[in-house]
């Protein structure tokens, strides 16, 4: 069962398992091939097998902290005798990945009353549009009425790139010319969408001003704009991170979720990198929920995050 902003949707994402396993093949060909190896043929643990098993999980991008939580326990588990077989260790890695990923997870806010108002933010570079794009052909799947919101005002392309996927998915963008301000869009969207009853506002803004505080000032602006025609919004801020960035992102995701209200992670071009294991140092440092991942170019590449069924995914032999 997947999570929406009107409660949950009945049923398993339609092979969910199998599209991840495609989706993260580079990270699981080299994170537990370099387990697998590490352990292979190892029946005693001793200290060199650990600081092996320590350095595979940080060239993962699983950041050091948290490698070195999970080899810490496992540290304390065999001087206490409660671990002595080098063949557990896979299993008790993935158990705290799991904990990891399940410890961050928030419930979706339930909207009673439409519109649903997502803010999507992010550097530029990162997929910000395109996860617009891919949201809105999930949501209308789904059989909601979407309208895209082009409150990215600030680099020329923006809009345009919006209104491509606007075609592309039969979606109306609400827009004005480039240089208007991002909140007076943003009103006349959410006015709109109000009086249209229209499911989900998808609010693309913009990945960069002239300096971070103005960055940071405007979308502050922008959610008390919000607020002012629908109190609760928005409901969701999703912030979009390139996974491809590895530990680079994590600054930037910093840098916004300070300051803008961040809810939720989309992390995209998962399928581009050996070093999936940025999910789990994402999660860890910063204590939000994936609520998506991208694996794919495709329009439904989009796919809903759900913890168990990534480690599930991460750890299969096949």
């Amino acid at each position: 069962m997947f999570k929406s902003l009107f409660g949950s949707s009945s049923g398993e994402e339609p092979n969910l398992l199998e599209r991840l396993k495609q989706g993260i093949e580079k990270t699981r060909a080299g994170f537990v091939s370099m387990i697998d190896d590490t352990i292979h043929g190892k029946r005693e643990i001793d200290a060199d097998l650990l600081e092996e098993l320590e350095y595979s999980l940080i060239t993962a991008d699983i950041g050091v902290r948290t490698a070195t939580e999970i080899l810490d326990g496992i540290r304390q588990r065999v001087d206490r005798k409660l671990l002595n077989d080098a063949g557990e260790l896979k299993g008790l890695i993935r158990q705290r990945i799991l904990e990891v990923l399940e410890g961050a997870e928030r419930p979706v806010p339930t909207v009673t009353t439409p519109p649903a108002v997502l803010m999507v933010v992010g550097v530029n570079g990162a997929g910000k549009t395109t996860t617009i794009g891919k949201l809105t052909h999930r949501f209308k799947s789904e059989g909601r009425s979407v309208l895209m919101c082009a409150a990215d005002t600030f680099r020329a392309a923006a809009i345009e790139q919006l209104e491509v996927w606007g075609e592309r998915t039969a979606t109306e963008v609400i827009r004005q010319q480039q240089g208007s301000d991002p909140s007076a869009v943003l009103f006349d969207a959410l006015s709109a969408a109000k009086a249209r009853k229209t499911d989900y506002v998808i609010v693309d803004t913009a990945g960069r001003l002239h300096n971070k505080a103005n960055l940071m000032a405007e979308l502050e602006k922008m959610s008390r704009t919000a607020k002012r025609v629908i109190p609760d919004a928005p409901h969701e801020v999703l912030l979009v991170l390139d996974a491809t960035t590895g530990q680079n992102g994590l600054e930037q995701a910093r840098n916004f979720t300070q300051t803008s209200g961040v809810t939720g992670i989309v992390l995209t071009k998962l399928d581009g990198t050996a070093k999936g294991g940025v999910v789990v140092a994402i999660v860890r440092e910063l204590g939000l929920p994936i609520r998506y991942i991208g694996v794919g170019e495709k329009i439904d590449d989009l796919l809903p995050f759900e913890p168990e069924a990534f480690v599930e995914s991460l750890f299969a032999t096949k």
